[in-house]
């Protein structure tokens, strides 16, 4: 196992405060149609974690009492939520922005034949998984077929007007390295992604988002299995850039898991860190004041360099250049 530099004050990560809430991000649980080697959930078919009822109400109640503007979905796959839809057609109700982070896949899949017609209805935001726009990474990370799988998905949601100008059906890709290196430049990827796609499958979208891949859960235990833990860790940490602070997604956004607790992030919240590391344990969201979380503390810890390190990411992908 490579050597993992000692945490000092000189190399710890910096400490930071949240500003206005935005976002309320939310696992709906860890079920999903597929098991990838970067999932940092640990997300598959066998998992039963799955929010219920009474805390669905409940993040309808807090949409109710906060400044919240974008409802952000996720999983697993958020969509195997038997209440996905009813949580969907809740925040349209009140006006709030729905993005749903499907893994295109899904879209295929038996009993979810009108998903995307859901989406486009709702007019939901889909930002979908697709690591690479050639078909064998994709499958060596994803696993076999589903390249093919999700082309088959974005042609569903190309048709139903998503990726194309003026029909306020947003779609956007989601980038992960293959392995333990840092995302390539942003807007050049994107490019080539718009080219290949465009050419070879008829396929637009809006955006491209790189993300860096964090080393908690699976993506960790396969770093820690090739030794390069400690090699990935020096790398984050000595690309850290200061000025990316003003843009980590933990300062306008909160995440919820599937029990209805409160983190400052979805890596936080999978490493069991509550919000802002709160000497009291968690919170849950139904207790949960809005109007206090401005200029409250974040809580960090080395995995946060994954965020600040490069061009920067975060959900909505790089913070900079």
């Amino acid at each position: 196992m490579s050597a993992v530099e000692p945490i000092t004050r000189h190399n710890r990560f910096p400490e930071i405060h949240r500003a206005r809430l935005q976002t309320l991000q939310v696992n709906l649980g860890y079920v999903c149609n597929q098991t990838c080697f970067h999932c940092h959930v640990n997300a598959g078919p066998n998992r039963k974690e799955v929010m219920e009822r009474k805390t669905v109400d409940q993040l309808i109640a807090f949409m109710d009492r906060s400044p919240v503007e974008t409802l952000d979905l996720t999983g697993g796959a958020p969509e195997m939520n038997p209440l996905f839809r009813d949580l969907v057609r809740a925040a349209r109700a009140r006006g709030v922005t729905v993005i749903d982070r499907c893994n295109l896949t899904i879209l295929e899949q038996p009993g979810y034949e009108d998903l995307a017609e859901f989406l486009a209805e709702q007019q939901v935001q889909v930002v979908a998984s697709l690591p690479c726009y050639l078909e064998d990474n994709v499958n060596s990370q994803r696993g076999d077929g589903v390249f093919q799988a999700s082309i088959t998905g974005l042609k569903r949601l190309s048709a139903l007007g998503y990726g194309q100008d003026g029909t306020g059906r947003e779609l956007s890709l989601v980038y992960n390295p293959l392995g333990a290196t840092l995302p390539p430049p942003q807007k050049e990827l994107e490019q080539a992604y718009r080219e290949h796609l465009l050419a070879n499958y008829g396929v637009r979208f809006n955006a491209l988002f790189t993300i860096t891949n964090m080393p908690i859960n699976r993506f960790a235990k396969t770093l820690f299995k090739e030794r390069k833990y400690g090699e990935y860790m020096e790398l984050l940490r000595s690309a850290h850039r200061p000025e990316n602070l003003d843009g980590v997604m933990c300062r306008s956004l909160i995440s919820v898991d599937w029990k209805g607790f409160v983190h400052d992030c979805d890596f936080n919240q999978m490493l069991g860190m509550p919000l802002g590391a709160a000497a009291a344990g968690n919170t849950h969201i139904s207790e949960l004041q809005a109007e206090k979380l401005e200029d409250a503390p974040i809580a960090v810890a080395e995995h946060c360099f994954g965020c600040t390190a490069g061009q920067g990411s975060s959900c909505g992908g790089a913070l900079g250049d």
